[in-house]
Parts: C-alpha cells; structure tokens; sequence
C-alpha cells in the first residue's frame, strides 16, 4: 500500500522543525539591528533551513532503520521505514529531493552572499547525511549534540544575518548561543529517551557514553546558558541593544519546569512530550528575544 500523506508528515518530524524556524527569526533581528532587514533572502533562508531539517529527518528515517536502530523495543514515535509505513528506496529518493530543493533556494542565497554561501549549503547537507549516514555517522560516535549547535546556532543564526547585511554582526553571534543550545537540548531528549536501545546498536551518543545524570546535567546547562545570554545582553553586553532583549529569559520558570520533568521522566510517552515542549521552548524564547531586539532598536 503506498505511503499516505500522513506518513510523510510524521516523518517530517513537524515538531522539531521549530528548530529551522527559531535561528531564522533570530538571525534577522540582529540584521534589523546592524541596520536593515531584507526580506527576500530571509524568506529564502527560512525556506532552505526547513528543507535542509526535514531532509535530515528523512536520512535519519532510512539510515537509524537500516543500521537496526529503530526497533519495536524503541520508545520513541513510530518512525516510517522501520514500521514498513514508507519504503526504504522511497524515503532515500524523498531525502535526496529535498535537499535539492534546499540547494535550489540556495543558488538564490549564493547570488547574494557568494562563496560563504556555497560553504554553508555544502557543509549543511553533508551534515545532515552524515549524522546517521554513511561510513562513521557523526551520531553514532557522540557529536550529534556538537554539530546541532554549530549548525542550528552558529551556521543558521549568522548565515541568516549575514544574507541580509553582508557581514557577520556581534549580535549575531551572542544570539546564535542560545538558539543551539535549546535545540541541542531537544537532541538530548531524544537522546535520553533511546540510550536503552541504542546501546545495542552501537549508537553511543553522549547518553549513552556518559550516562542518565551526564544527559541531565547537560540539557540543565544548556537552558541556563539560554537564559543567561538574554540576560548578559540586557545588562550591555553588546552596544546599541537595549535592555528589551531580556525578554528572551521571560521564559527561563518554563525551563525549570522542564529541568524538573525530565528528572522525573522514564524512558517513553512523558520524554516525547518534554522532547516537543522543548521544542516549543525554542520557538517562543526566540520569538521573544527577538521582539525585544525590534523594540530596543526601534
């Protein structure tokens, strides 16, 4: 029976897409600080970081299936090819479309931004296959929480800006902290949830190597350097952003009520709830950051 529309949905992962959208956002409103916003490129750049997340998600179907990680023992949703809801040879081809499309909006951005373009498209895709795919899949040996936030922080939030204004603002960078470690700590969700049937498979992500308290100290880490970093900029950290940026650490009780739960949380339902509240986490801080950086610039 051929894949139905809802199948491809589930296996776009809808709710860890917040995470293309959130680096976006962000990356724009330190572009309209260092001075203007253009529109066209930003839309492109939202446009290609949601390809490039669900054709990650789609390699991360097929390649966890085919190395046996994804078994009726796993405790996360269903995932498509593993449940013999889409084919294997399917879900490949659909992973191989999207990034082309994603390379598609990319040769627009390219016209724009030139050569360091062409670097973080190049190296945007090859980390999305290479996360589960390939001979020595990045997730499999523990930098699958490292290349998150180099990629949803760093890459994202200043490729954003600089399409915009043709350079690299403080701001930026400073911005880029928090995106990467909220969405780096919806990965440690993840990973948490799955450390009992990874091992098996060999997939020695961070939970796996170092441990149940090890995954727990980390995500708490990584929403309080969230956190801080709206504070730090609200306090003066970089000229010229007003104190409306601590708008971003409105959010921080919803983090200790997180950190919380997932001290509490067993391995299943509740840490698929946590993984997509951390996901809205991600969202609404940097929504709220910035909007503070609108109104504080003016």
């Amino acid at each position: 029976m051929p894949a139905s529309v809802r199948d491809w949905v589930a296996a776009a992962r809808p709710r860890t897409l917040t995470a293309a959208v959130a680096p976006v956002a962000i990356g724009t409103a330190a572009a309209h600080a260092a001075g203007g916003v253009a529109w066209g490129p930003a839309l492109a750049a939202l446009a290609g970081a949601g390809l490039l997340q669900i054709g990650t998600n789609f390699a991360n179907d097929v390649f966890d299936a085919e190395k046996g990680a994804d078994t009726a023992e796993r405790k996360g949703p269903v995932r498509a090819v593993a449940a013999g809801l889409i084919s294997a040879a399917a879900m490949r081809a659909a992973m191989i479309v999207t990034f082309g499309l994603a390379v598609a909006v990319g040769v627009y951005l390219v016209t724009i931004g030139g050569w360091p373009i062409v670097a973080i498209g190049l190296a945007s895709v090859a980390a999305g296959v290479a996360y589960t795919g390939g001979p020595w899949p990045l997730g499999y040996h523990g930098l699958g929480d490292l290349f998150v936030m180099i990629f949803f922080g760093q890459v994202a939030v200043c490729g954003t800006a600089y399409v915009q204004v043709g350079d690299v603002p403080a701001l930026a960078w400073w911005l880029s902290l928090p995106v990467g470690a909220v969405a780096t700590a919806i990965l440690v969700v993840n990973n948490l949830r799955d450390a009992e049937t990874d091992v098996k498979v060999g997939k020695r992500t961070l939970a796996v190597r170092f441990g149940r308290r090890f995954a727990l100290v980390e995500y708490t880490a990584l929403l309080a350097l969230a956190h801080g970093v709206p504070i730090a900029l609200g306090l003066g950290a970089v000229e010229g952003v007003g104190a409306w940026t601590l708008l971003g650490a409105a959010t921080a009780p919803w983090a200790v009520v997180l950190v919380r739960r997932l001290v509490r949380a067993v391995p299943g339902p509740e840490m698929n709830v946590l993984l997509g509240e951390t996901a809205k986490l991600l969202l609404v801080q940097s929504v709220a950051m910035a909007v503070g950086i609108a109104i504080g610039v003016g």
